[in-house]
């Protein structure tokens, strides 16, 4: 078989399954469904979520069935069947995600773990086009490499004696093969620690950190070891957001995930993301989810996703 041939199937107990019908068995609620394998989560809903603000780890999103609009600034980056999502920041997003009763939304995901992407972006060494610009979230086509490593990986799940033998071995599959892909100098960039972009994701990784603290333009700039228009310019190229847009995004998001914990009103909630005024908070709140605090906490846990 060709190494860039999509192939629809794999075989799991001598059967050919779709990966959509590997992970149907495995999948215990809507939304998210943590596995028995660190940093590997399954995905599901059964309806159509609207456009909404989301936060994603350093990660890999292979969807099976259903599809997601990831919107990042003016970009729109879809993921689908044929798609993987390759996700190399921390970044807030808007995520458009499409399913029904009859076929759900099912997606498997990937943490990216900095020493095993050390590790394997050290012993592949340098690849063509670790030159070029890269981006920090991107949609790459799936290839037949790429589907059978997620494959081995989801049948892994099923066997529990095969997932504690070689459960590591079948993610490292799944990285290899994003590490070979068009995003694969986004991943080796993050490791290189060279340029621009590099420079950058340090920054980023400081904000996260310490996302409640105030942060001035040159601050950062000097944190990056840049002047300050040409950090906003590389910023604003890597996030699709200034640098106050991105702080303002972080900590709402952040307050979100304090509100639905259940220990955090919303005044707690927005003392912990760095917001002094609890009604300024709430107003920045609903004009970026669309609702109030409370509603919008009532709302997620009403569908849990």
């Amino acid at each position: 078989m060709s190494g860039d041939v999509f192939n629809p199937s794999m075989c799991i107990d001598g059967v050919n399954r779709t990966l959509a019908e590997l992970i149907t068995p495995l999948v215990e609620r809507q939304g998210i469904t943590p596995t028995a394998l660190g940093g590997v989560t399954l995905l599901s809903l059964d309806h159509h979520r609207a456009r909404t603000p989301l936060l994603y780890q350093p990660s890999l999103i292979i969807i099976a069935q259903g599809r997601k609009i990831g919107y990042l600034g003016d970009r729109e980056i879809y993921y689908d069947p044929g798609h993987y999502l390759v996700q190399t920041l921390p970044m807030p997003f808007e995520c458009e995600t499409y399913g029904s009763p009859e076929a759900p939304l099912l997606g498997v995901s990937i943490q990216l773990e900095p020493a095993l992407l050390s590790e394997m972006v050290t012993t592949m060494g340098d690849a063509p086009g670790d030159h070029l610009t890269t981006i920090p979230m991107a949609s790459v086509a799936m290839n037949s490499g790429m589907h059978a490593a997620v494959g081995r990986l989801v049948s892994a799940l099923h066997h529990p004696t095969e997932r504690a033998a070689m459960g590591k071995a079948r993610i490292r599959d799944v990285v290899f093969e994003a590490l070979k892909g068009d995003q694969g100098p986004a991943l080796r960039a993050l490791v290189r620690g060279h340029g621009h972009y590099a420079r950058i994701v340090q920054v980023l990784s400081s904000l996260h950190r310490h996302f409640a603290n105030d942060y001035s333009v040159e601050q950062l700039a000097q944190q990056a070891h840049m002047s300050s228009s040409t950090f906003h310019q590389h910023f604003k190229q890597i996030t699709r957001a200034s640098p106050a847009q991105y702080i303002k995004q972080l900590r709402l998001i952040k307050a979100q995930q304090l509100l639905l914990q259940n220990d955090h009103n919303v005044s707690q909630a927005a003392q912990a993301v760095g917001y002094r005024n609890v009604p300024q908070f709430s107003r920045d709140y609903k004009r970026y989810f669309g609702d109030t605090p409370l509603q919008h906490r009532r709302q997620e846990q009403a569908i849990r996703y």
